[in-house]
C-alpha cells in the first residue's frame, strides 16, 4: 500500500500541525523563563544563592501555568459542541480538529505531570540551597530562618511547601486513575479521583500566593553587584578603576549593569511577584465553571421515560421525552441517575433524534459494568420483563433520570460528504442508528448521495437490535428509485456454520450477511473505484484493530480518492 501525501495531509496535517505549535509554545516558554531568571538583573542576588534550581523551577512554573489553563478547554463540551454546529463560522476541517479535543487534554494531562516532577525536583534543590547558603546581608531574601535549617521544615512550615506536597498527591491519584487499566477495571475510581481537580485547582491558587521567590524592585539604584557606601572609598563613585583596586585580589569582582563596577545609593529592596498563575487560570476556570453551571441548570430536569425495551445480547433500549430538548444526528448525551450514583454520569450515542414530527429521543445501552446493570435492573425490574410500553399516562414509576446534552461526535460530519463509509463494531453502531433514522425521515435534503454501512457482530441476534431500521430505510430507497444510495454490509465475525435471519420480513439482509470479516483493502479499492478523485468520509465506532486499520488505509492511495477519516470518541 503506497502512502498518499494528499491523502496523508488530509488526516494528519491538522493535528500535527496543532502539535507542532503546542510543543514550540511549551518550549519557547520554557526557554524564555529560564533566561529570565538566568540573566534578568532584578533575579541577580536571587540566582547567586539558589543557582540553576532558580532557574529550573520558574521555566517548568511557567510550562505549567499553560497547560492548567489549556487542559480545562477540551472538557468544555458544550462551547465544543456549538462550535463544530457553526458550519458558517468553521469548516470542515477545522471542525475534524474538534474530535481530537480528548487527545489534547491527555497530552495536556501527561506534561502537568512531567514538568511537575521537574518543577518539585528542581525546588527541592531550592530548599537545599537556602539553606546551605542563607544570606546574611541580604535576610528578607531568605526562605530559610537561618544558616543550616532543616530544608524539611522550611518545605513543611510555609504555604508552598504545604500545598505542593497537597497538589503532588492529589496529580499522582488523579494520573494513576486514569490509566487503561483502572479506567475498565472500575470506572468509578476514575470518575471520582478526576473530579478532584476542583481541589486542585483550588489549592494551586492558595499555592501560588506564598511569595517565597522575590525580585529587586530598585535595580536603577542598586545595580546588581554594585558595592555598598559603606564597604567602598568615596573617590570610587567617579573612578571605576578605583573601585576596582579597593577590590581584594581573588575576591569576586562585581559589576554594575553597565558591565563595570559601581556604587549603590541604596540598599536593594526585595518584593514577591503577583501570581502569575491567576492570570493564567483565571479565564479558562471562569469559563469552565460557567459552562458546568449552564449544564447543570439545562439538566436539572427529570427526563420522562416514555417506554424501555429489551433487546437480544443485554441490550437495552430506553426512549425519553424532554422540553425544549433538541439534538442533530450522531449527538451523544450524559445520563445520571441518583438512585445508582448521585454523581455519576455515563455517555450514551443518540440514536432517535427529536424531530417537528415527534418528540421522544432514545438510546440503545449494553449492559456492562455495575453501573449499567444497577440502571437496568430499575427500569426492568422483573428479568420475565422483555419489554414494556405504556402510554404515559398509565405509566409505571420508572427512576428518576437526568440528561446532560446533547454533544458534539464525529458521525455528525457523515452528512458533510457526498460518500460516506461507516464502520460500525457490535453496540458501535449506535453513532450510525440516529443517521439511518435522520435518512429515513428525508434523505434527500442532505448532502449525502451514497453512503456505505458496515457492521460487524459477534453473534448473529445482534443484528436484531437494527434490523427493522435496516430494512426500512433500505425499502424506502428502493421505492424512491435509489437502490445504490444505501450499500449494506453485515459481517458475522464468529459463526458455526451456515447461519441466516430467519425471519421473512428481514429477508432483504440474509443476501448481504456475510461470515468472517471485511477485506478491507478491497473494500477501499472498490469504494476508491467507484468514487474517483472524491472525497470520502471514513468513520468508525468499534474496536482498536479495526480502527487501527482503517486509519492506516485512508492514509494510502486508491485511485485518487481521498478518504478522510473520523473516530468516534467521547470526552
Amino acid at each position: 500500500m503506497a502512502l498518499s501525501w494528499r491523502s496523508w495531509t488530509t488526516n494528519e496535517g491538522g493535528k500535527h500541525l496543532i502539535l507542532v505549535m503546542w510543543l514550540g509554545a511549551n518550549t519557547w516558554l520554557f526557554w524564555r523563563t529560564f533566561i529570565l531568571y538566568y540573566s534578568g538583573p532584578q533575579y541577580y542576588y536571587l540566582h547567586k544563592m539558589l543557582g540553576l534550581g532558580l532557574c529550573i523551577s520558574r521555566a517548568s512554573a511557567s510550562v505549567l501555568n499553560l497547560n492548567c489553563s489549556l487542559v480545562l478547554l477540551p472538557m468544555c463540551r458544550s462551547l465544543l459542541t456549538c462550535l463544530r454546529g457553526s458550519h458558517k463560522v468553521m469548516s470542515r476541517k477545522s471542525r475534524r480538529l474538534l474530535d481530537k479535543s480528548k487527545t489534547f487534554h491527555v497530552a495536556c494531562g501527561v506534561a502537568i505531570c512531567v514538568f511537575s516532577v521537574v518543577h518539585v525536583l528542581a525546588h527541592l534543590t531550592n530548599a537545599l540551597s537556602f539553606s546551605a547558603r542563607y544570606s546574611e546581608e541580604f535576610p528578607s531574601l531568605n526562605m530559610a530562618h537561618h544558616k543550616g535549617e532543616d530544608p524539611r521544615i522550611i518545605i513543611l512550615t510555609t504555604v508552598p511547601g504545604v500545598t505542593g506536597v497537597l497538589l503532588v498527591f492529589i496529580l499522582f491519584l488523579m494520573f494513576t486513575a486514569s490509566s487503561y487499566c483502572i479506567r475498565v477495571s472500575s470506572y468509578e475510581i476514575f470518575w471520582y479521583t478526576h473530579n478532584l481537580f476542583i481541589v486542585f485547582y483550588i489549592v494551586l491558587l492558595v499555592h501560588v500566593i506564598g511569595g517565597v521567590l522575590k525580585y529587586q524592585t530598585n535595580v536603577d539604584t542598586h545595580p546588581p553587584g554594585c558595592f555598598g557606601p559603606n564597604r567602598t572609598v568615596p573617590e570610587s563613585r567617579s573612578s571605576p578603576q578605583l573601585v576596582q583596586e579597593s577590590v581584594p585580589p581573588g575576591s569576586e569582582q562585581p559589576t554594575g549593569r553597565n558591565g563595570f563596577n559601581s556604587i549603590c545609593r541604596e540598599e536593594p529592596r526585595f518584593q514577591a511577584h503577583f501570581p502569575e498563575t491567576w492570570l493564567w487560570v483565571s479565564g479558562p476556570l471562569c469559563l469552565y465553571c460557567a459552562e458546568r453551571l449552564y449544564r447543570y441548570v439545562r439538566s436539572s430536569t427529570p427526563v420522562t421515560i416514555v417506554s424501555v425495551i429489551s433487546h437480544p445480547c443485554d441490550v437495552i433500549e430506553v426512549r425519553m421525552v424532554k422540553k425544549n430538548f433538541k439534538a442533530r444526528p450522531g449527538q451523544y448525551v450524559v445520563l445520571n441517575c441518583p438512585n445508582v450514583s448521585s454523581f455519576e454520569g455515563h455517555p450514551f450515542t443518540l440514536t432517535v433524534c427529536p424531530t417537528a414530527k415527534k418528540a421522544t429521543f432514545g438510546i440503545h445501552l449494553r449492559v456492562l459494568g455495575d453501573w449499567t446493570e444497577r440502571f437496568t435492573e430499575l427500569l426492568l425490574p422483573d428479568p420475565s420483563m422483555d419489554s414494556e410500553i405504556l402510554p404515559i399516562v398509565q405509566q409505571r414509576k420508572y427512576p428518576k433520570l437526568y440528561v446532560d446534552g446533547p454533544f458534539g461526535s464525529a458521525s455528525e460530519e457523515v452528512f458533510s460528504y457526498e460518500v460516506s463509509l461507516c464502520v460500525a463494531g457490535g453496540i458501535g453502531v449506535t453513532p450510525f442508528a440516529s443517521v439511518l433514522n435522520a435518512l429515513l425521515d428525508e434523505w434527500q435534503q442532505y448532502k449525502l448521495r451514497r453512503i456505505y454501512f458496515i457492521w460487524i457482530c459477534r453473534e448473529l441476534q445482534a443484528f436484531y437490535w437494527f434490523a427493522d431500521l435496516l430494512c426500512a430505510l433500505h425499502q424506502k430507497l428502493w421505492q424512491d428509485n435509489r437502490p445504490d444510495y444505501f450499500n449494506i454490509q453485515l459481517y458475522l465475525s464468529k459463526a458455526e456454520g451456515l447461519q441466516n435471519i430467519s425471519e421473512e420480513r428481514y429477508r432483504a439482509l440474509n443476501s448481504r450477511l456475510l461470515i468472517g470479516r471485511p477485506r478491507w483493502k478491497l473494500l477501499f479499492e472498490e469504494i476508491g473505484k467507484a468514487n474517483k478523485h472524491k472525497r470520502v468520509g471514513v468513520f468508525c465506532c468499534g474496536p482498536k484493530g479495526i480502527s487501527k486499520t482503517l486509519h492506516k488505509l485512508c492514509n494510502t492511495s486508491h485511485f485518487g480518492t481521498t478518504f478522510e477519516y473520523n473516530k468516534e470518541s467521547f470526552s
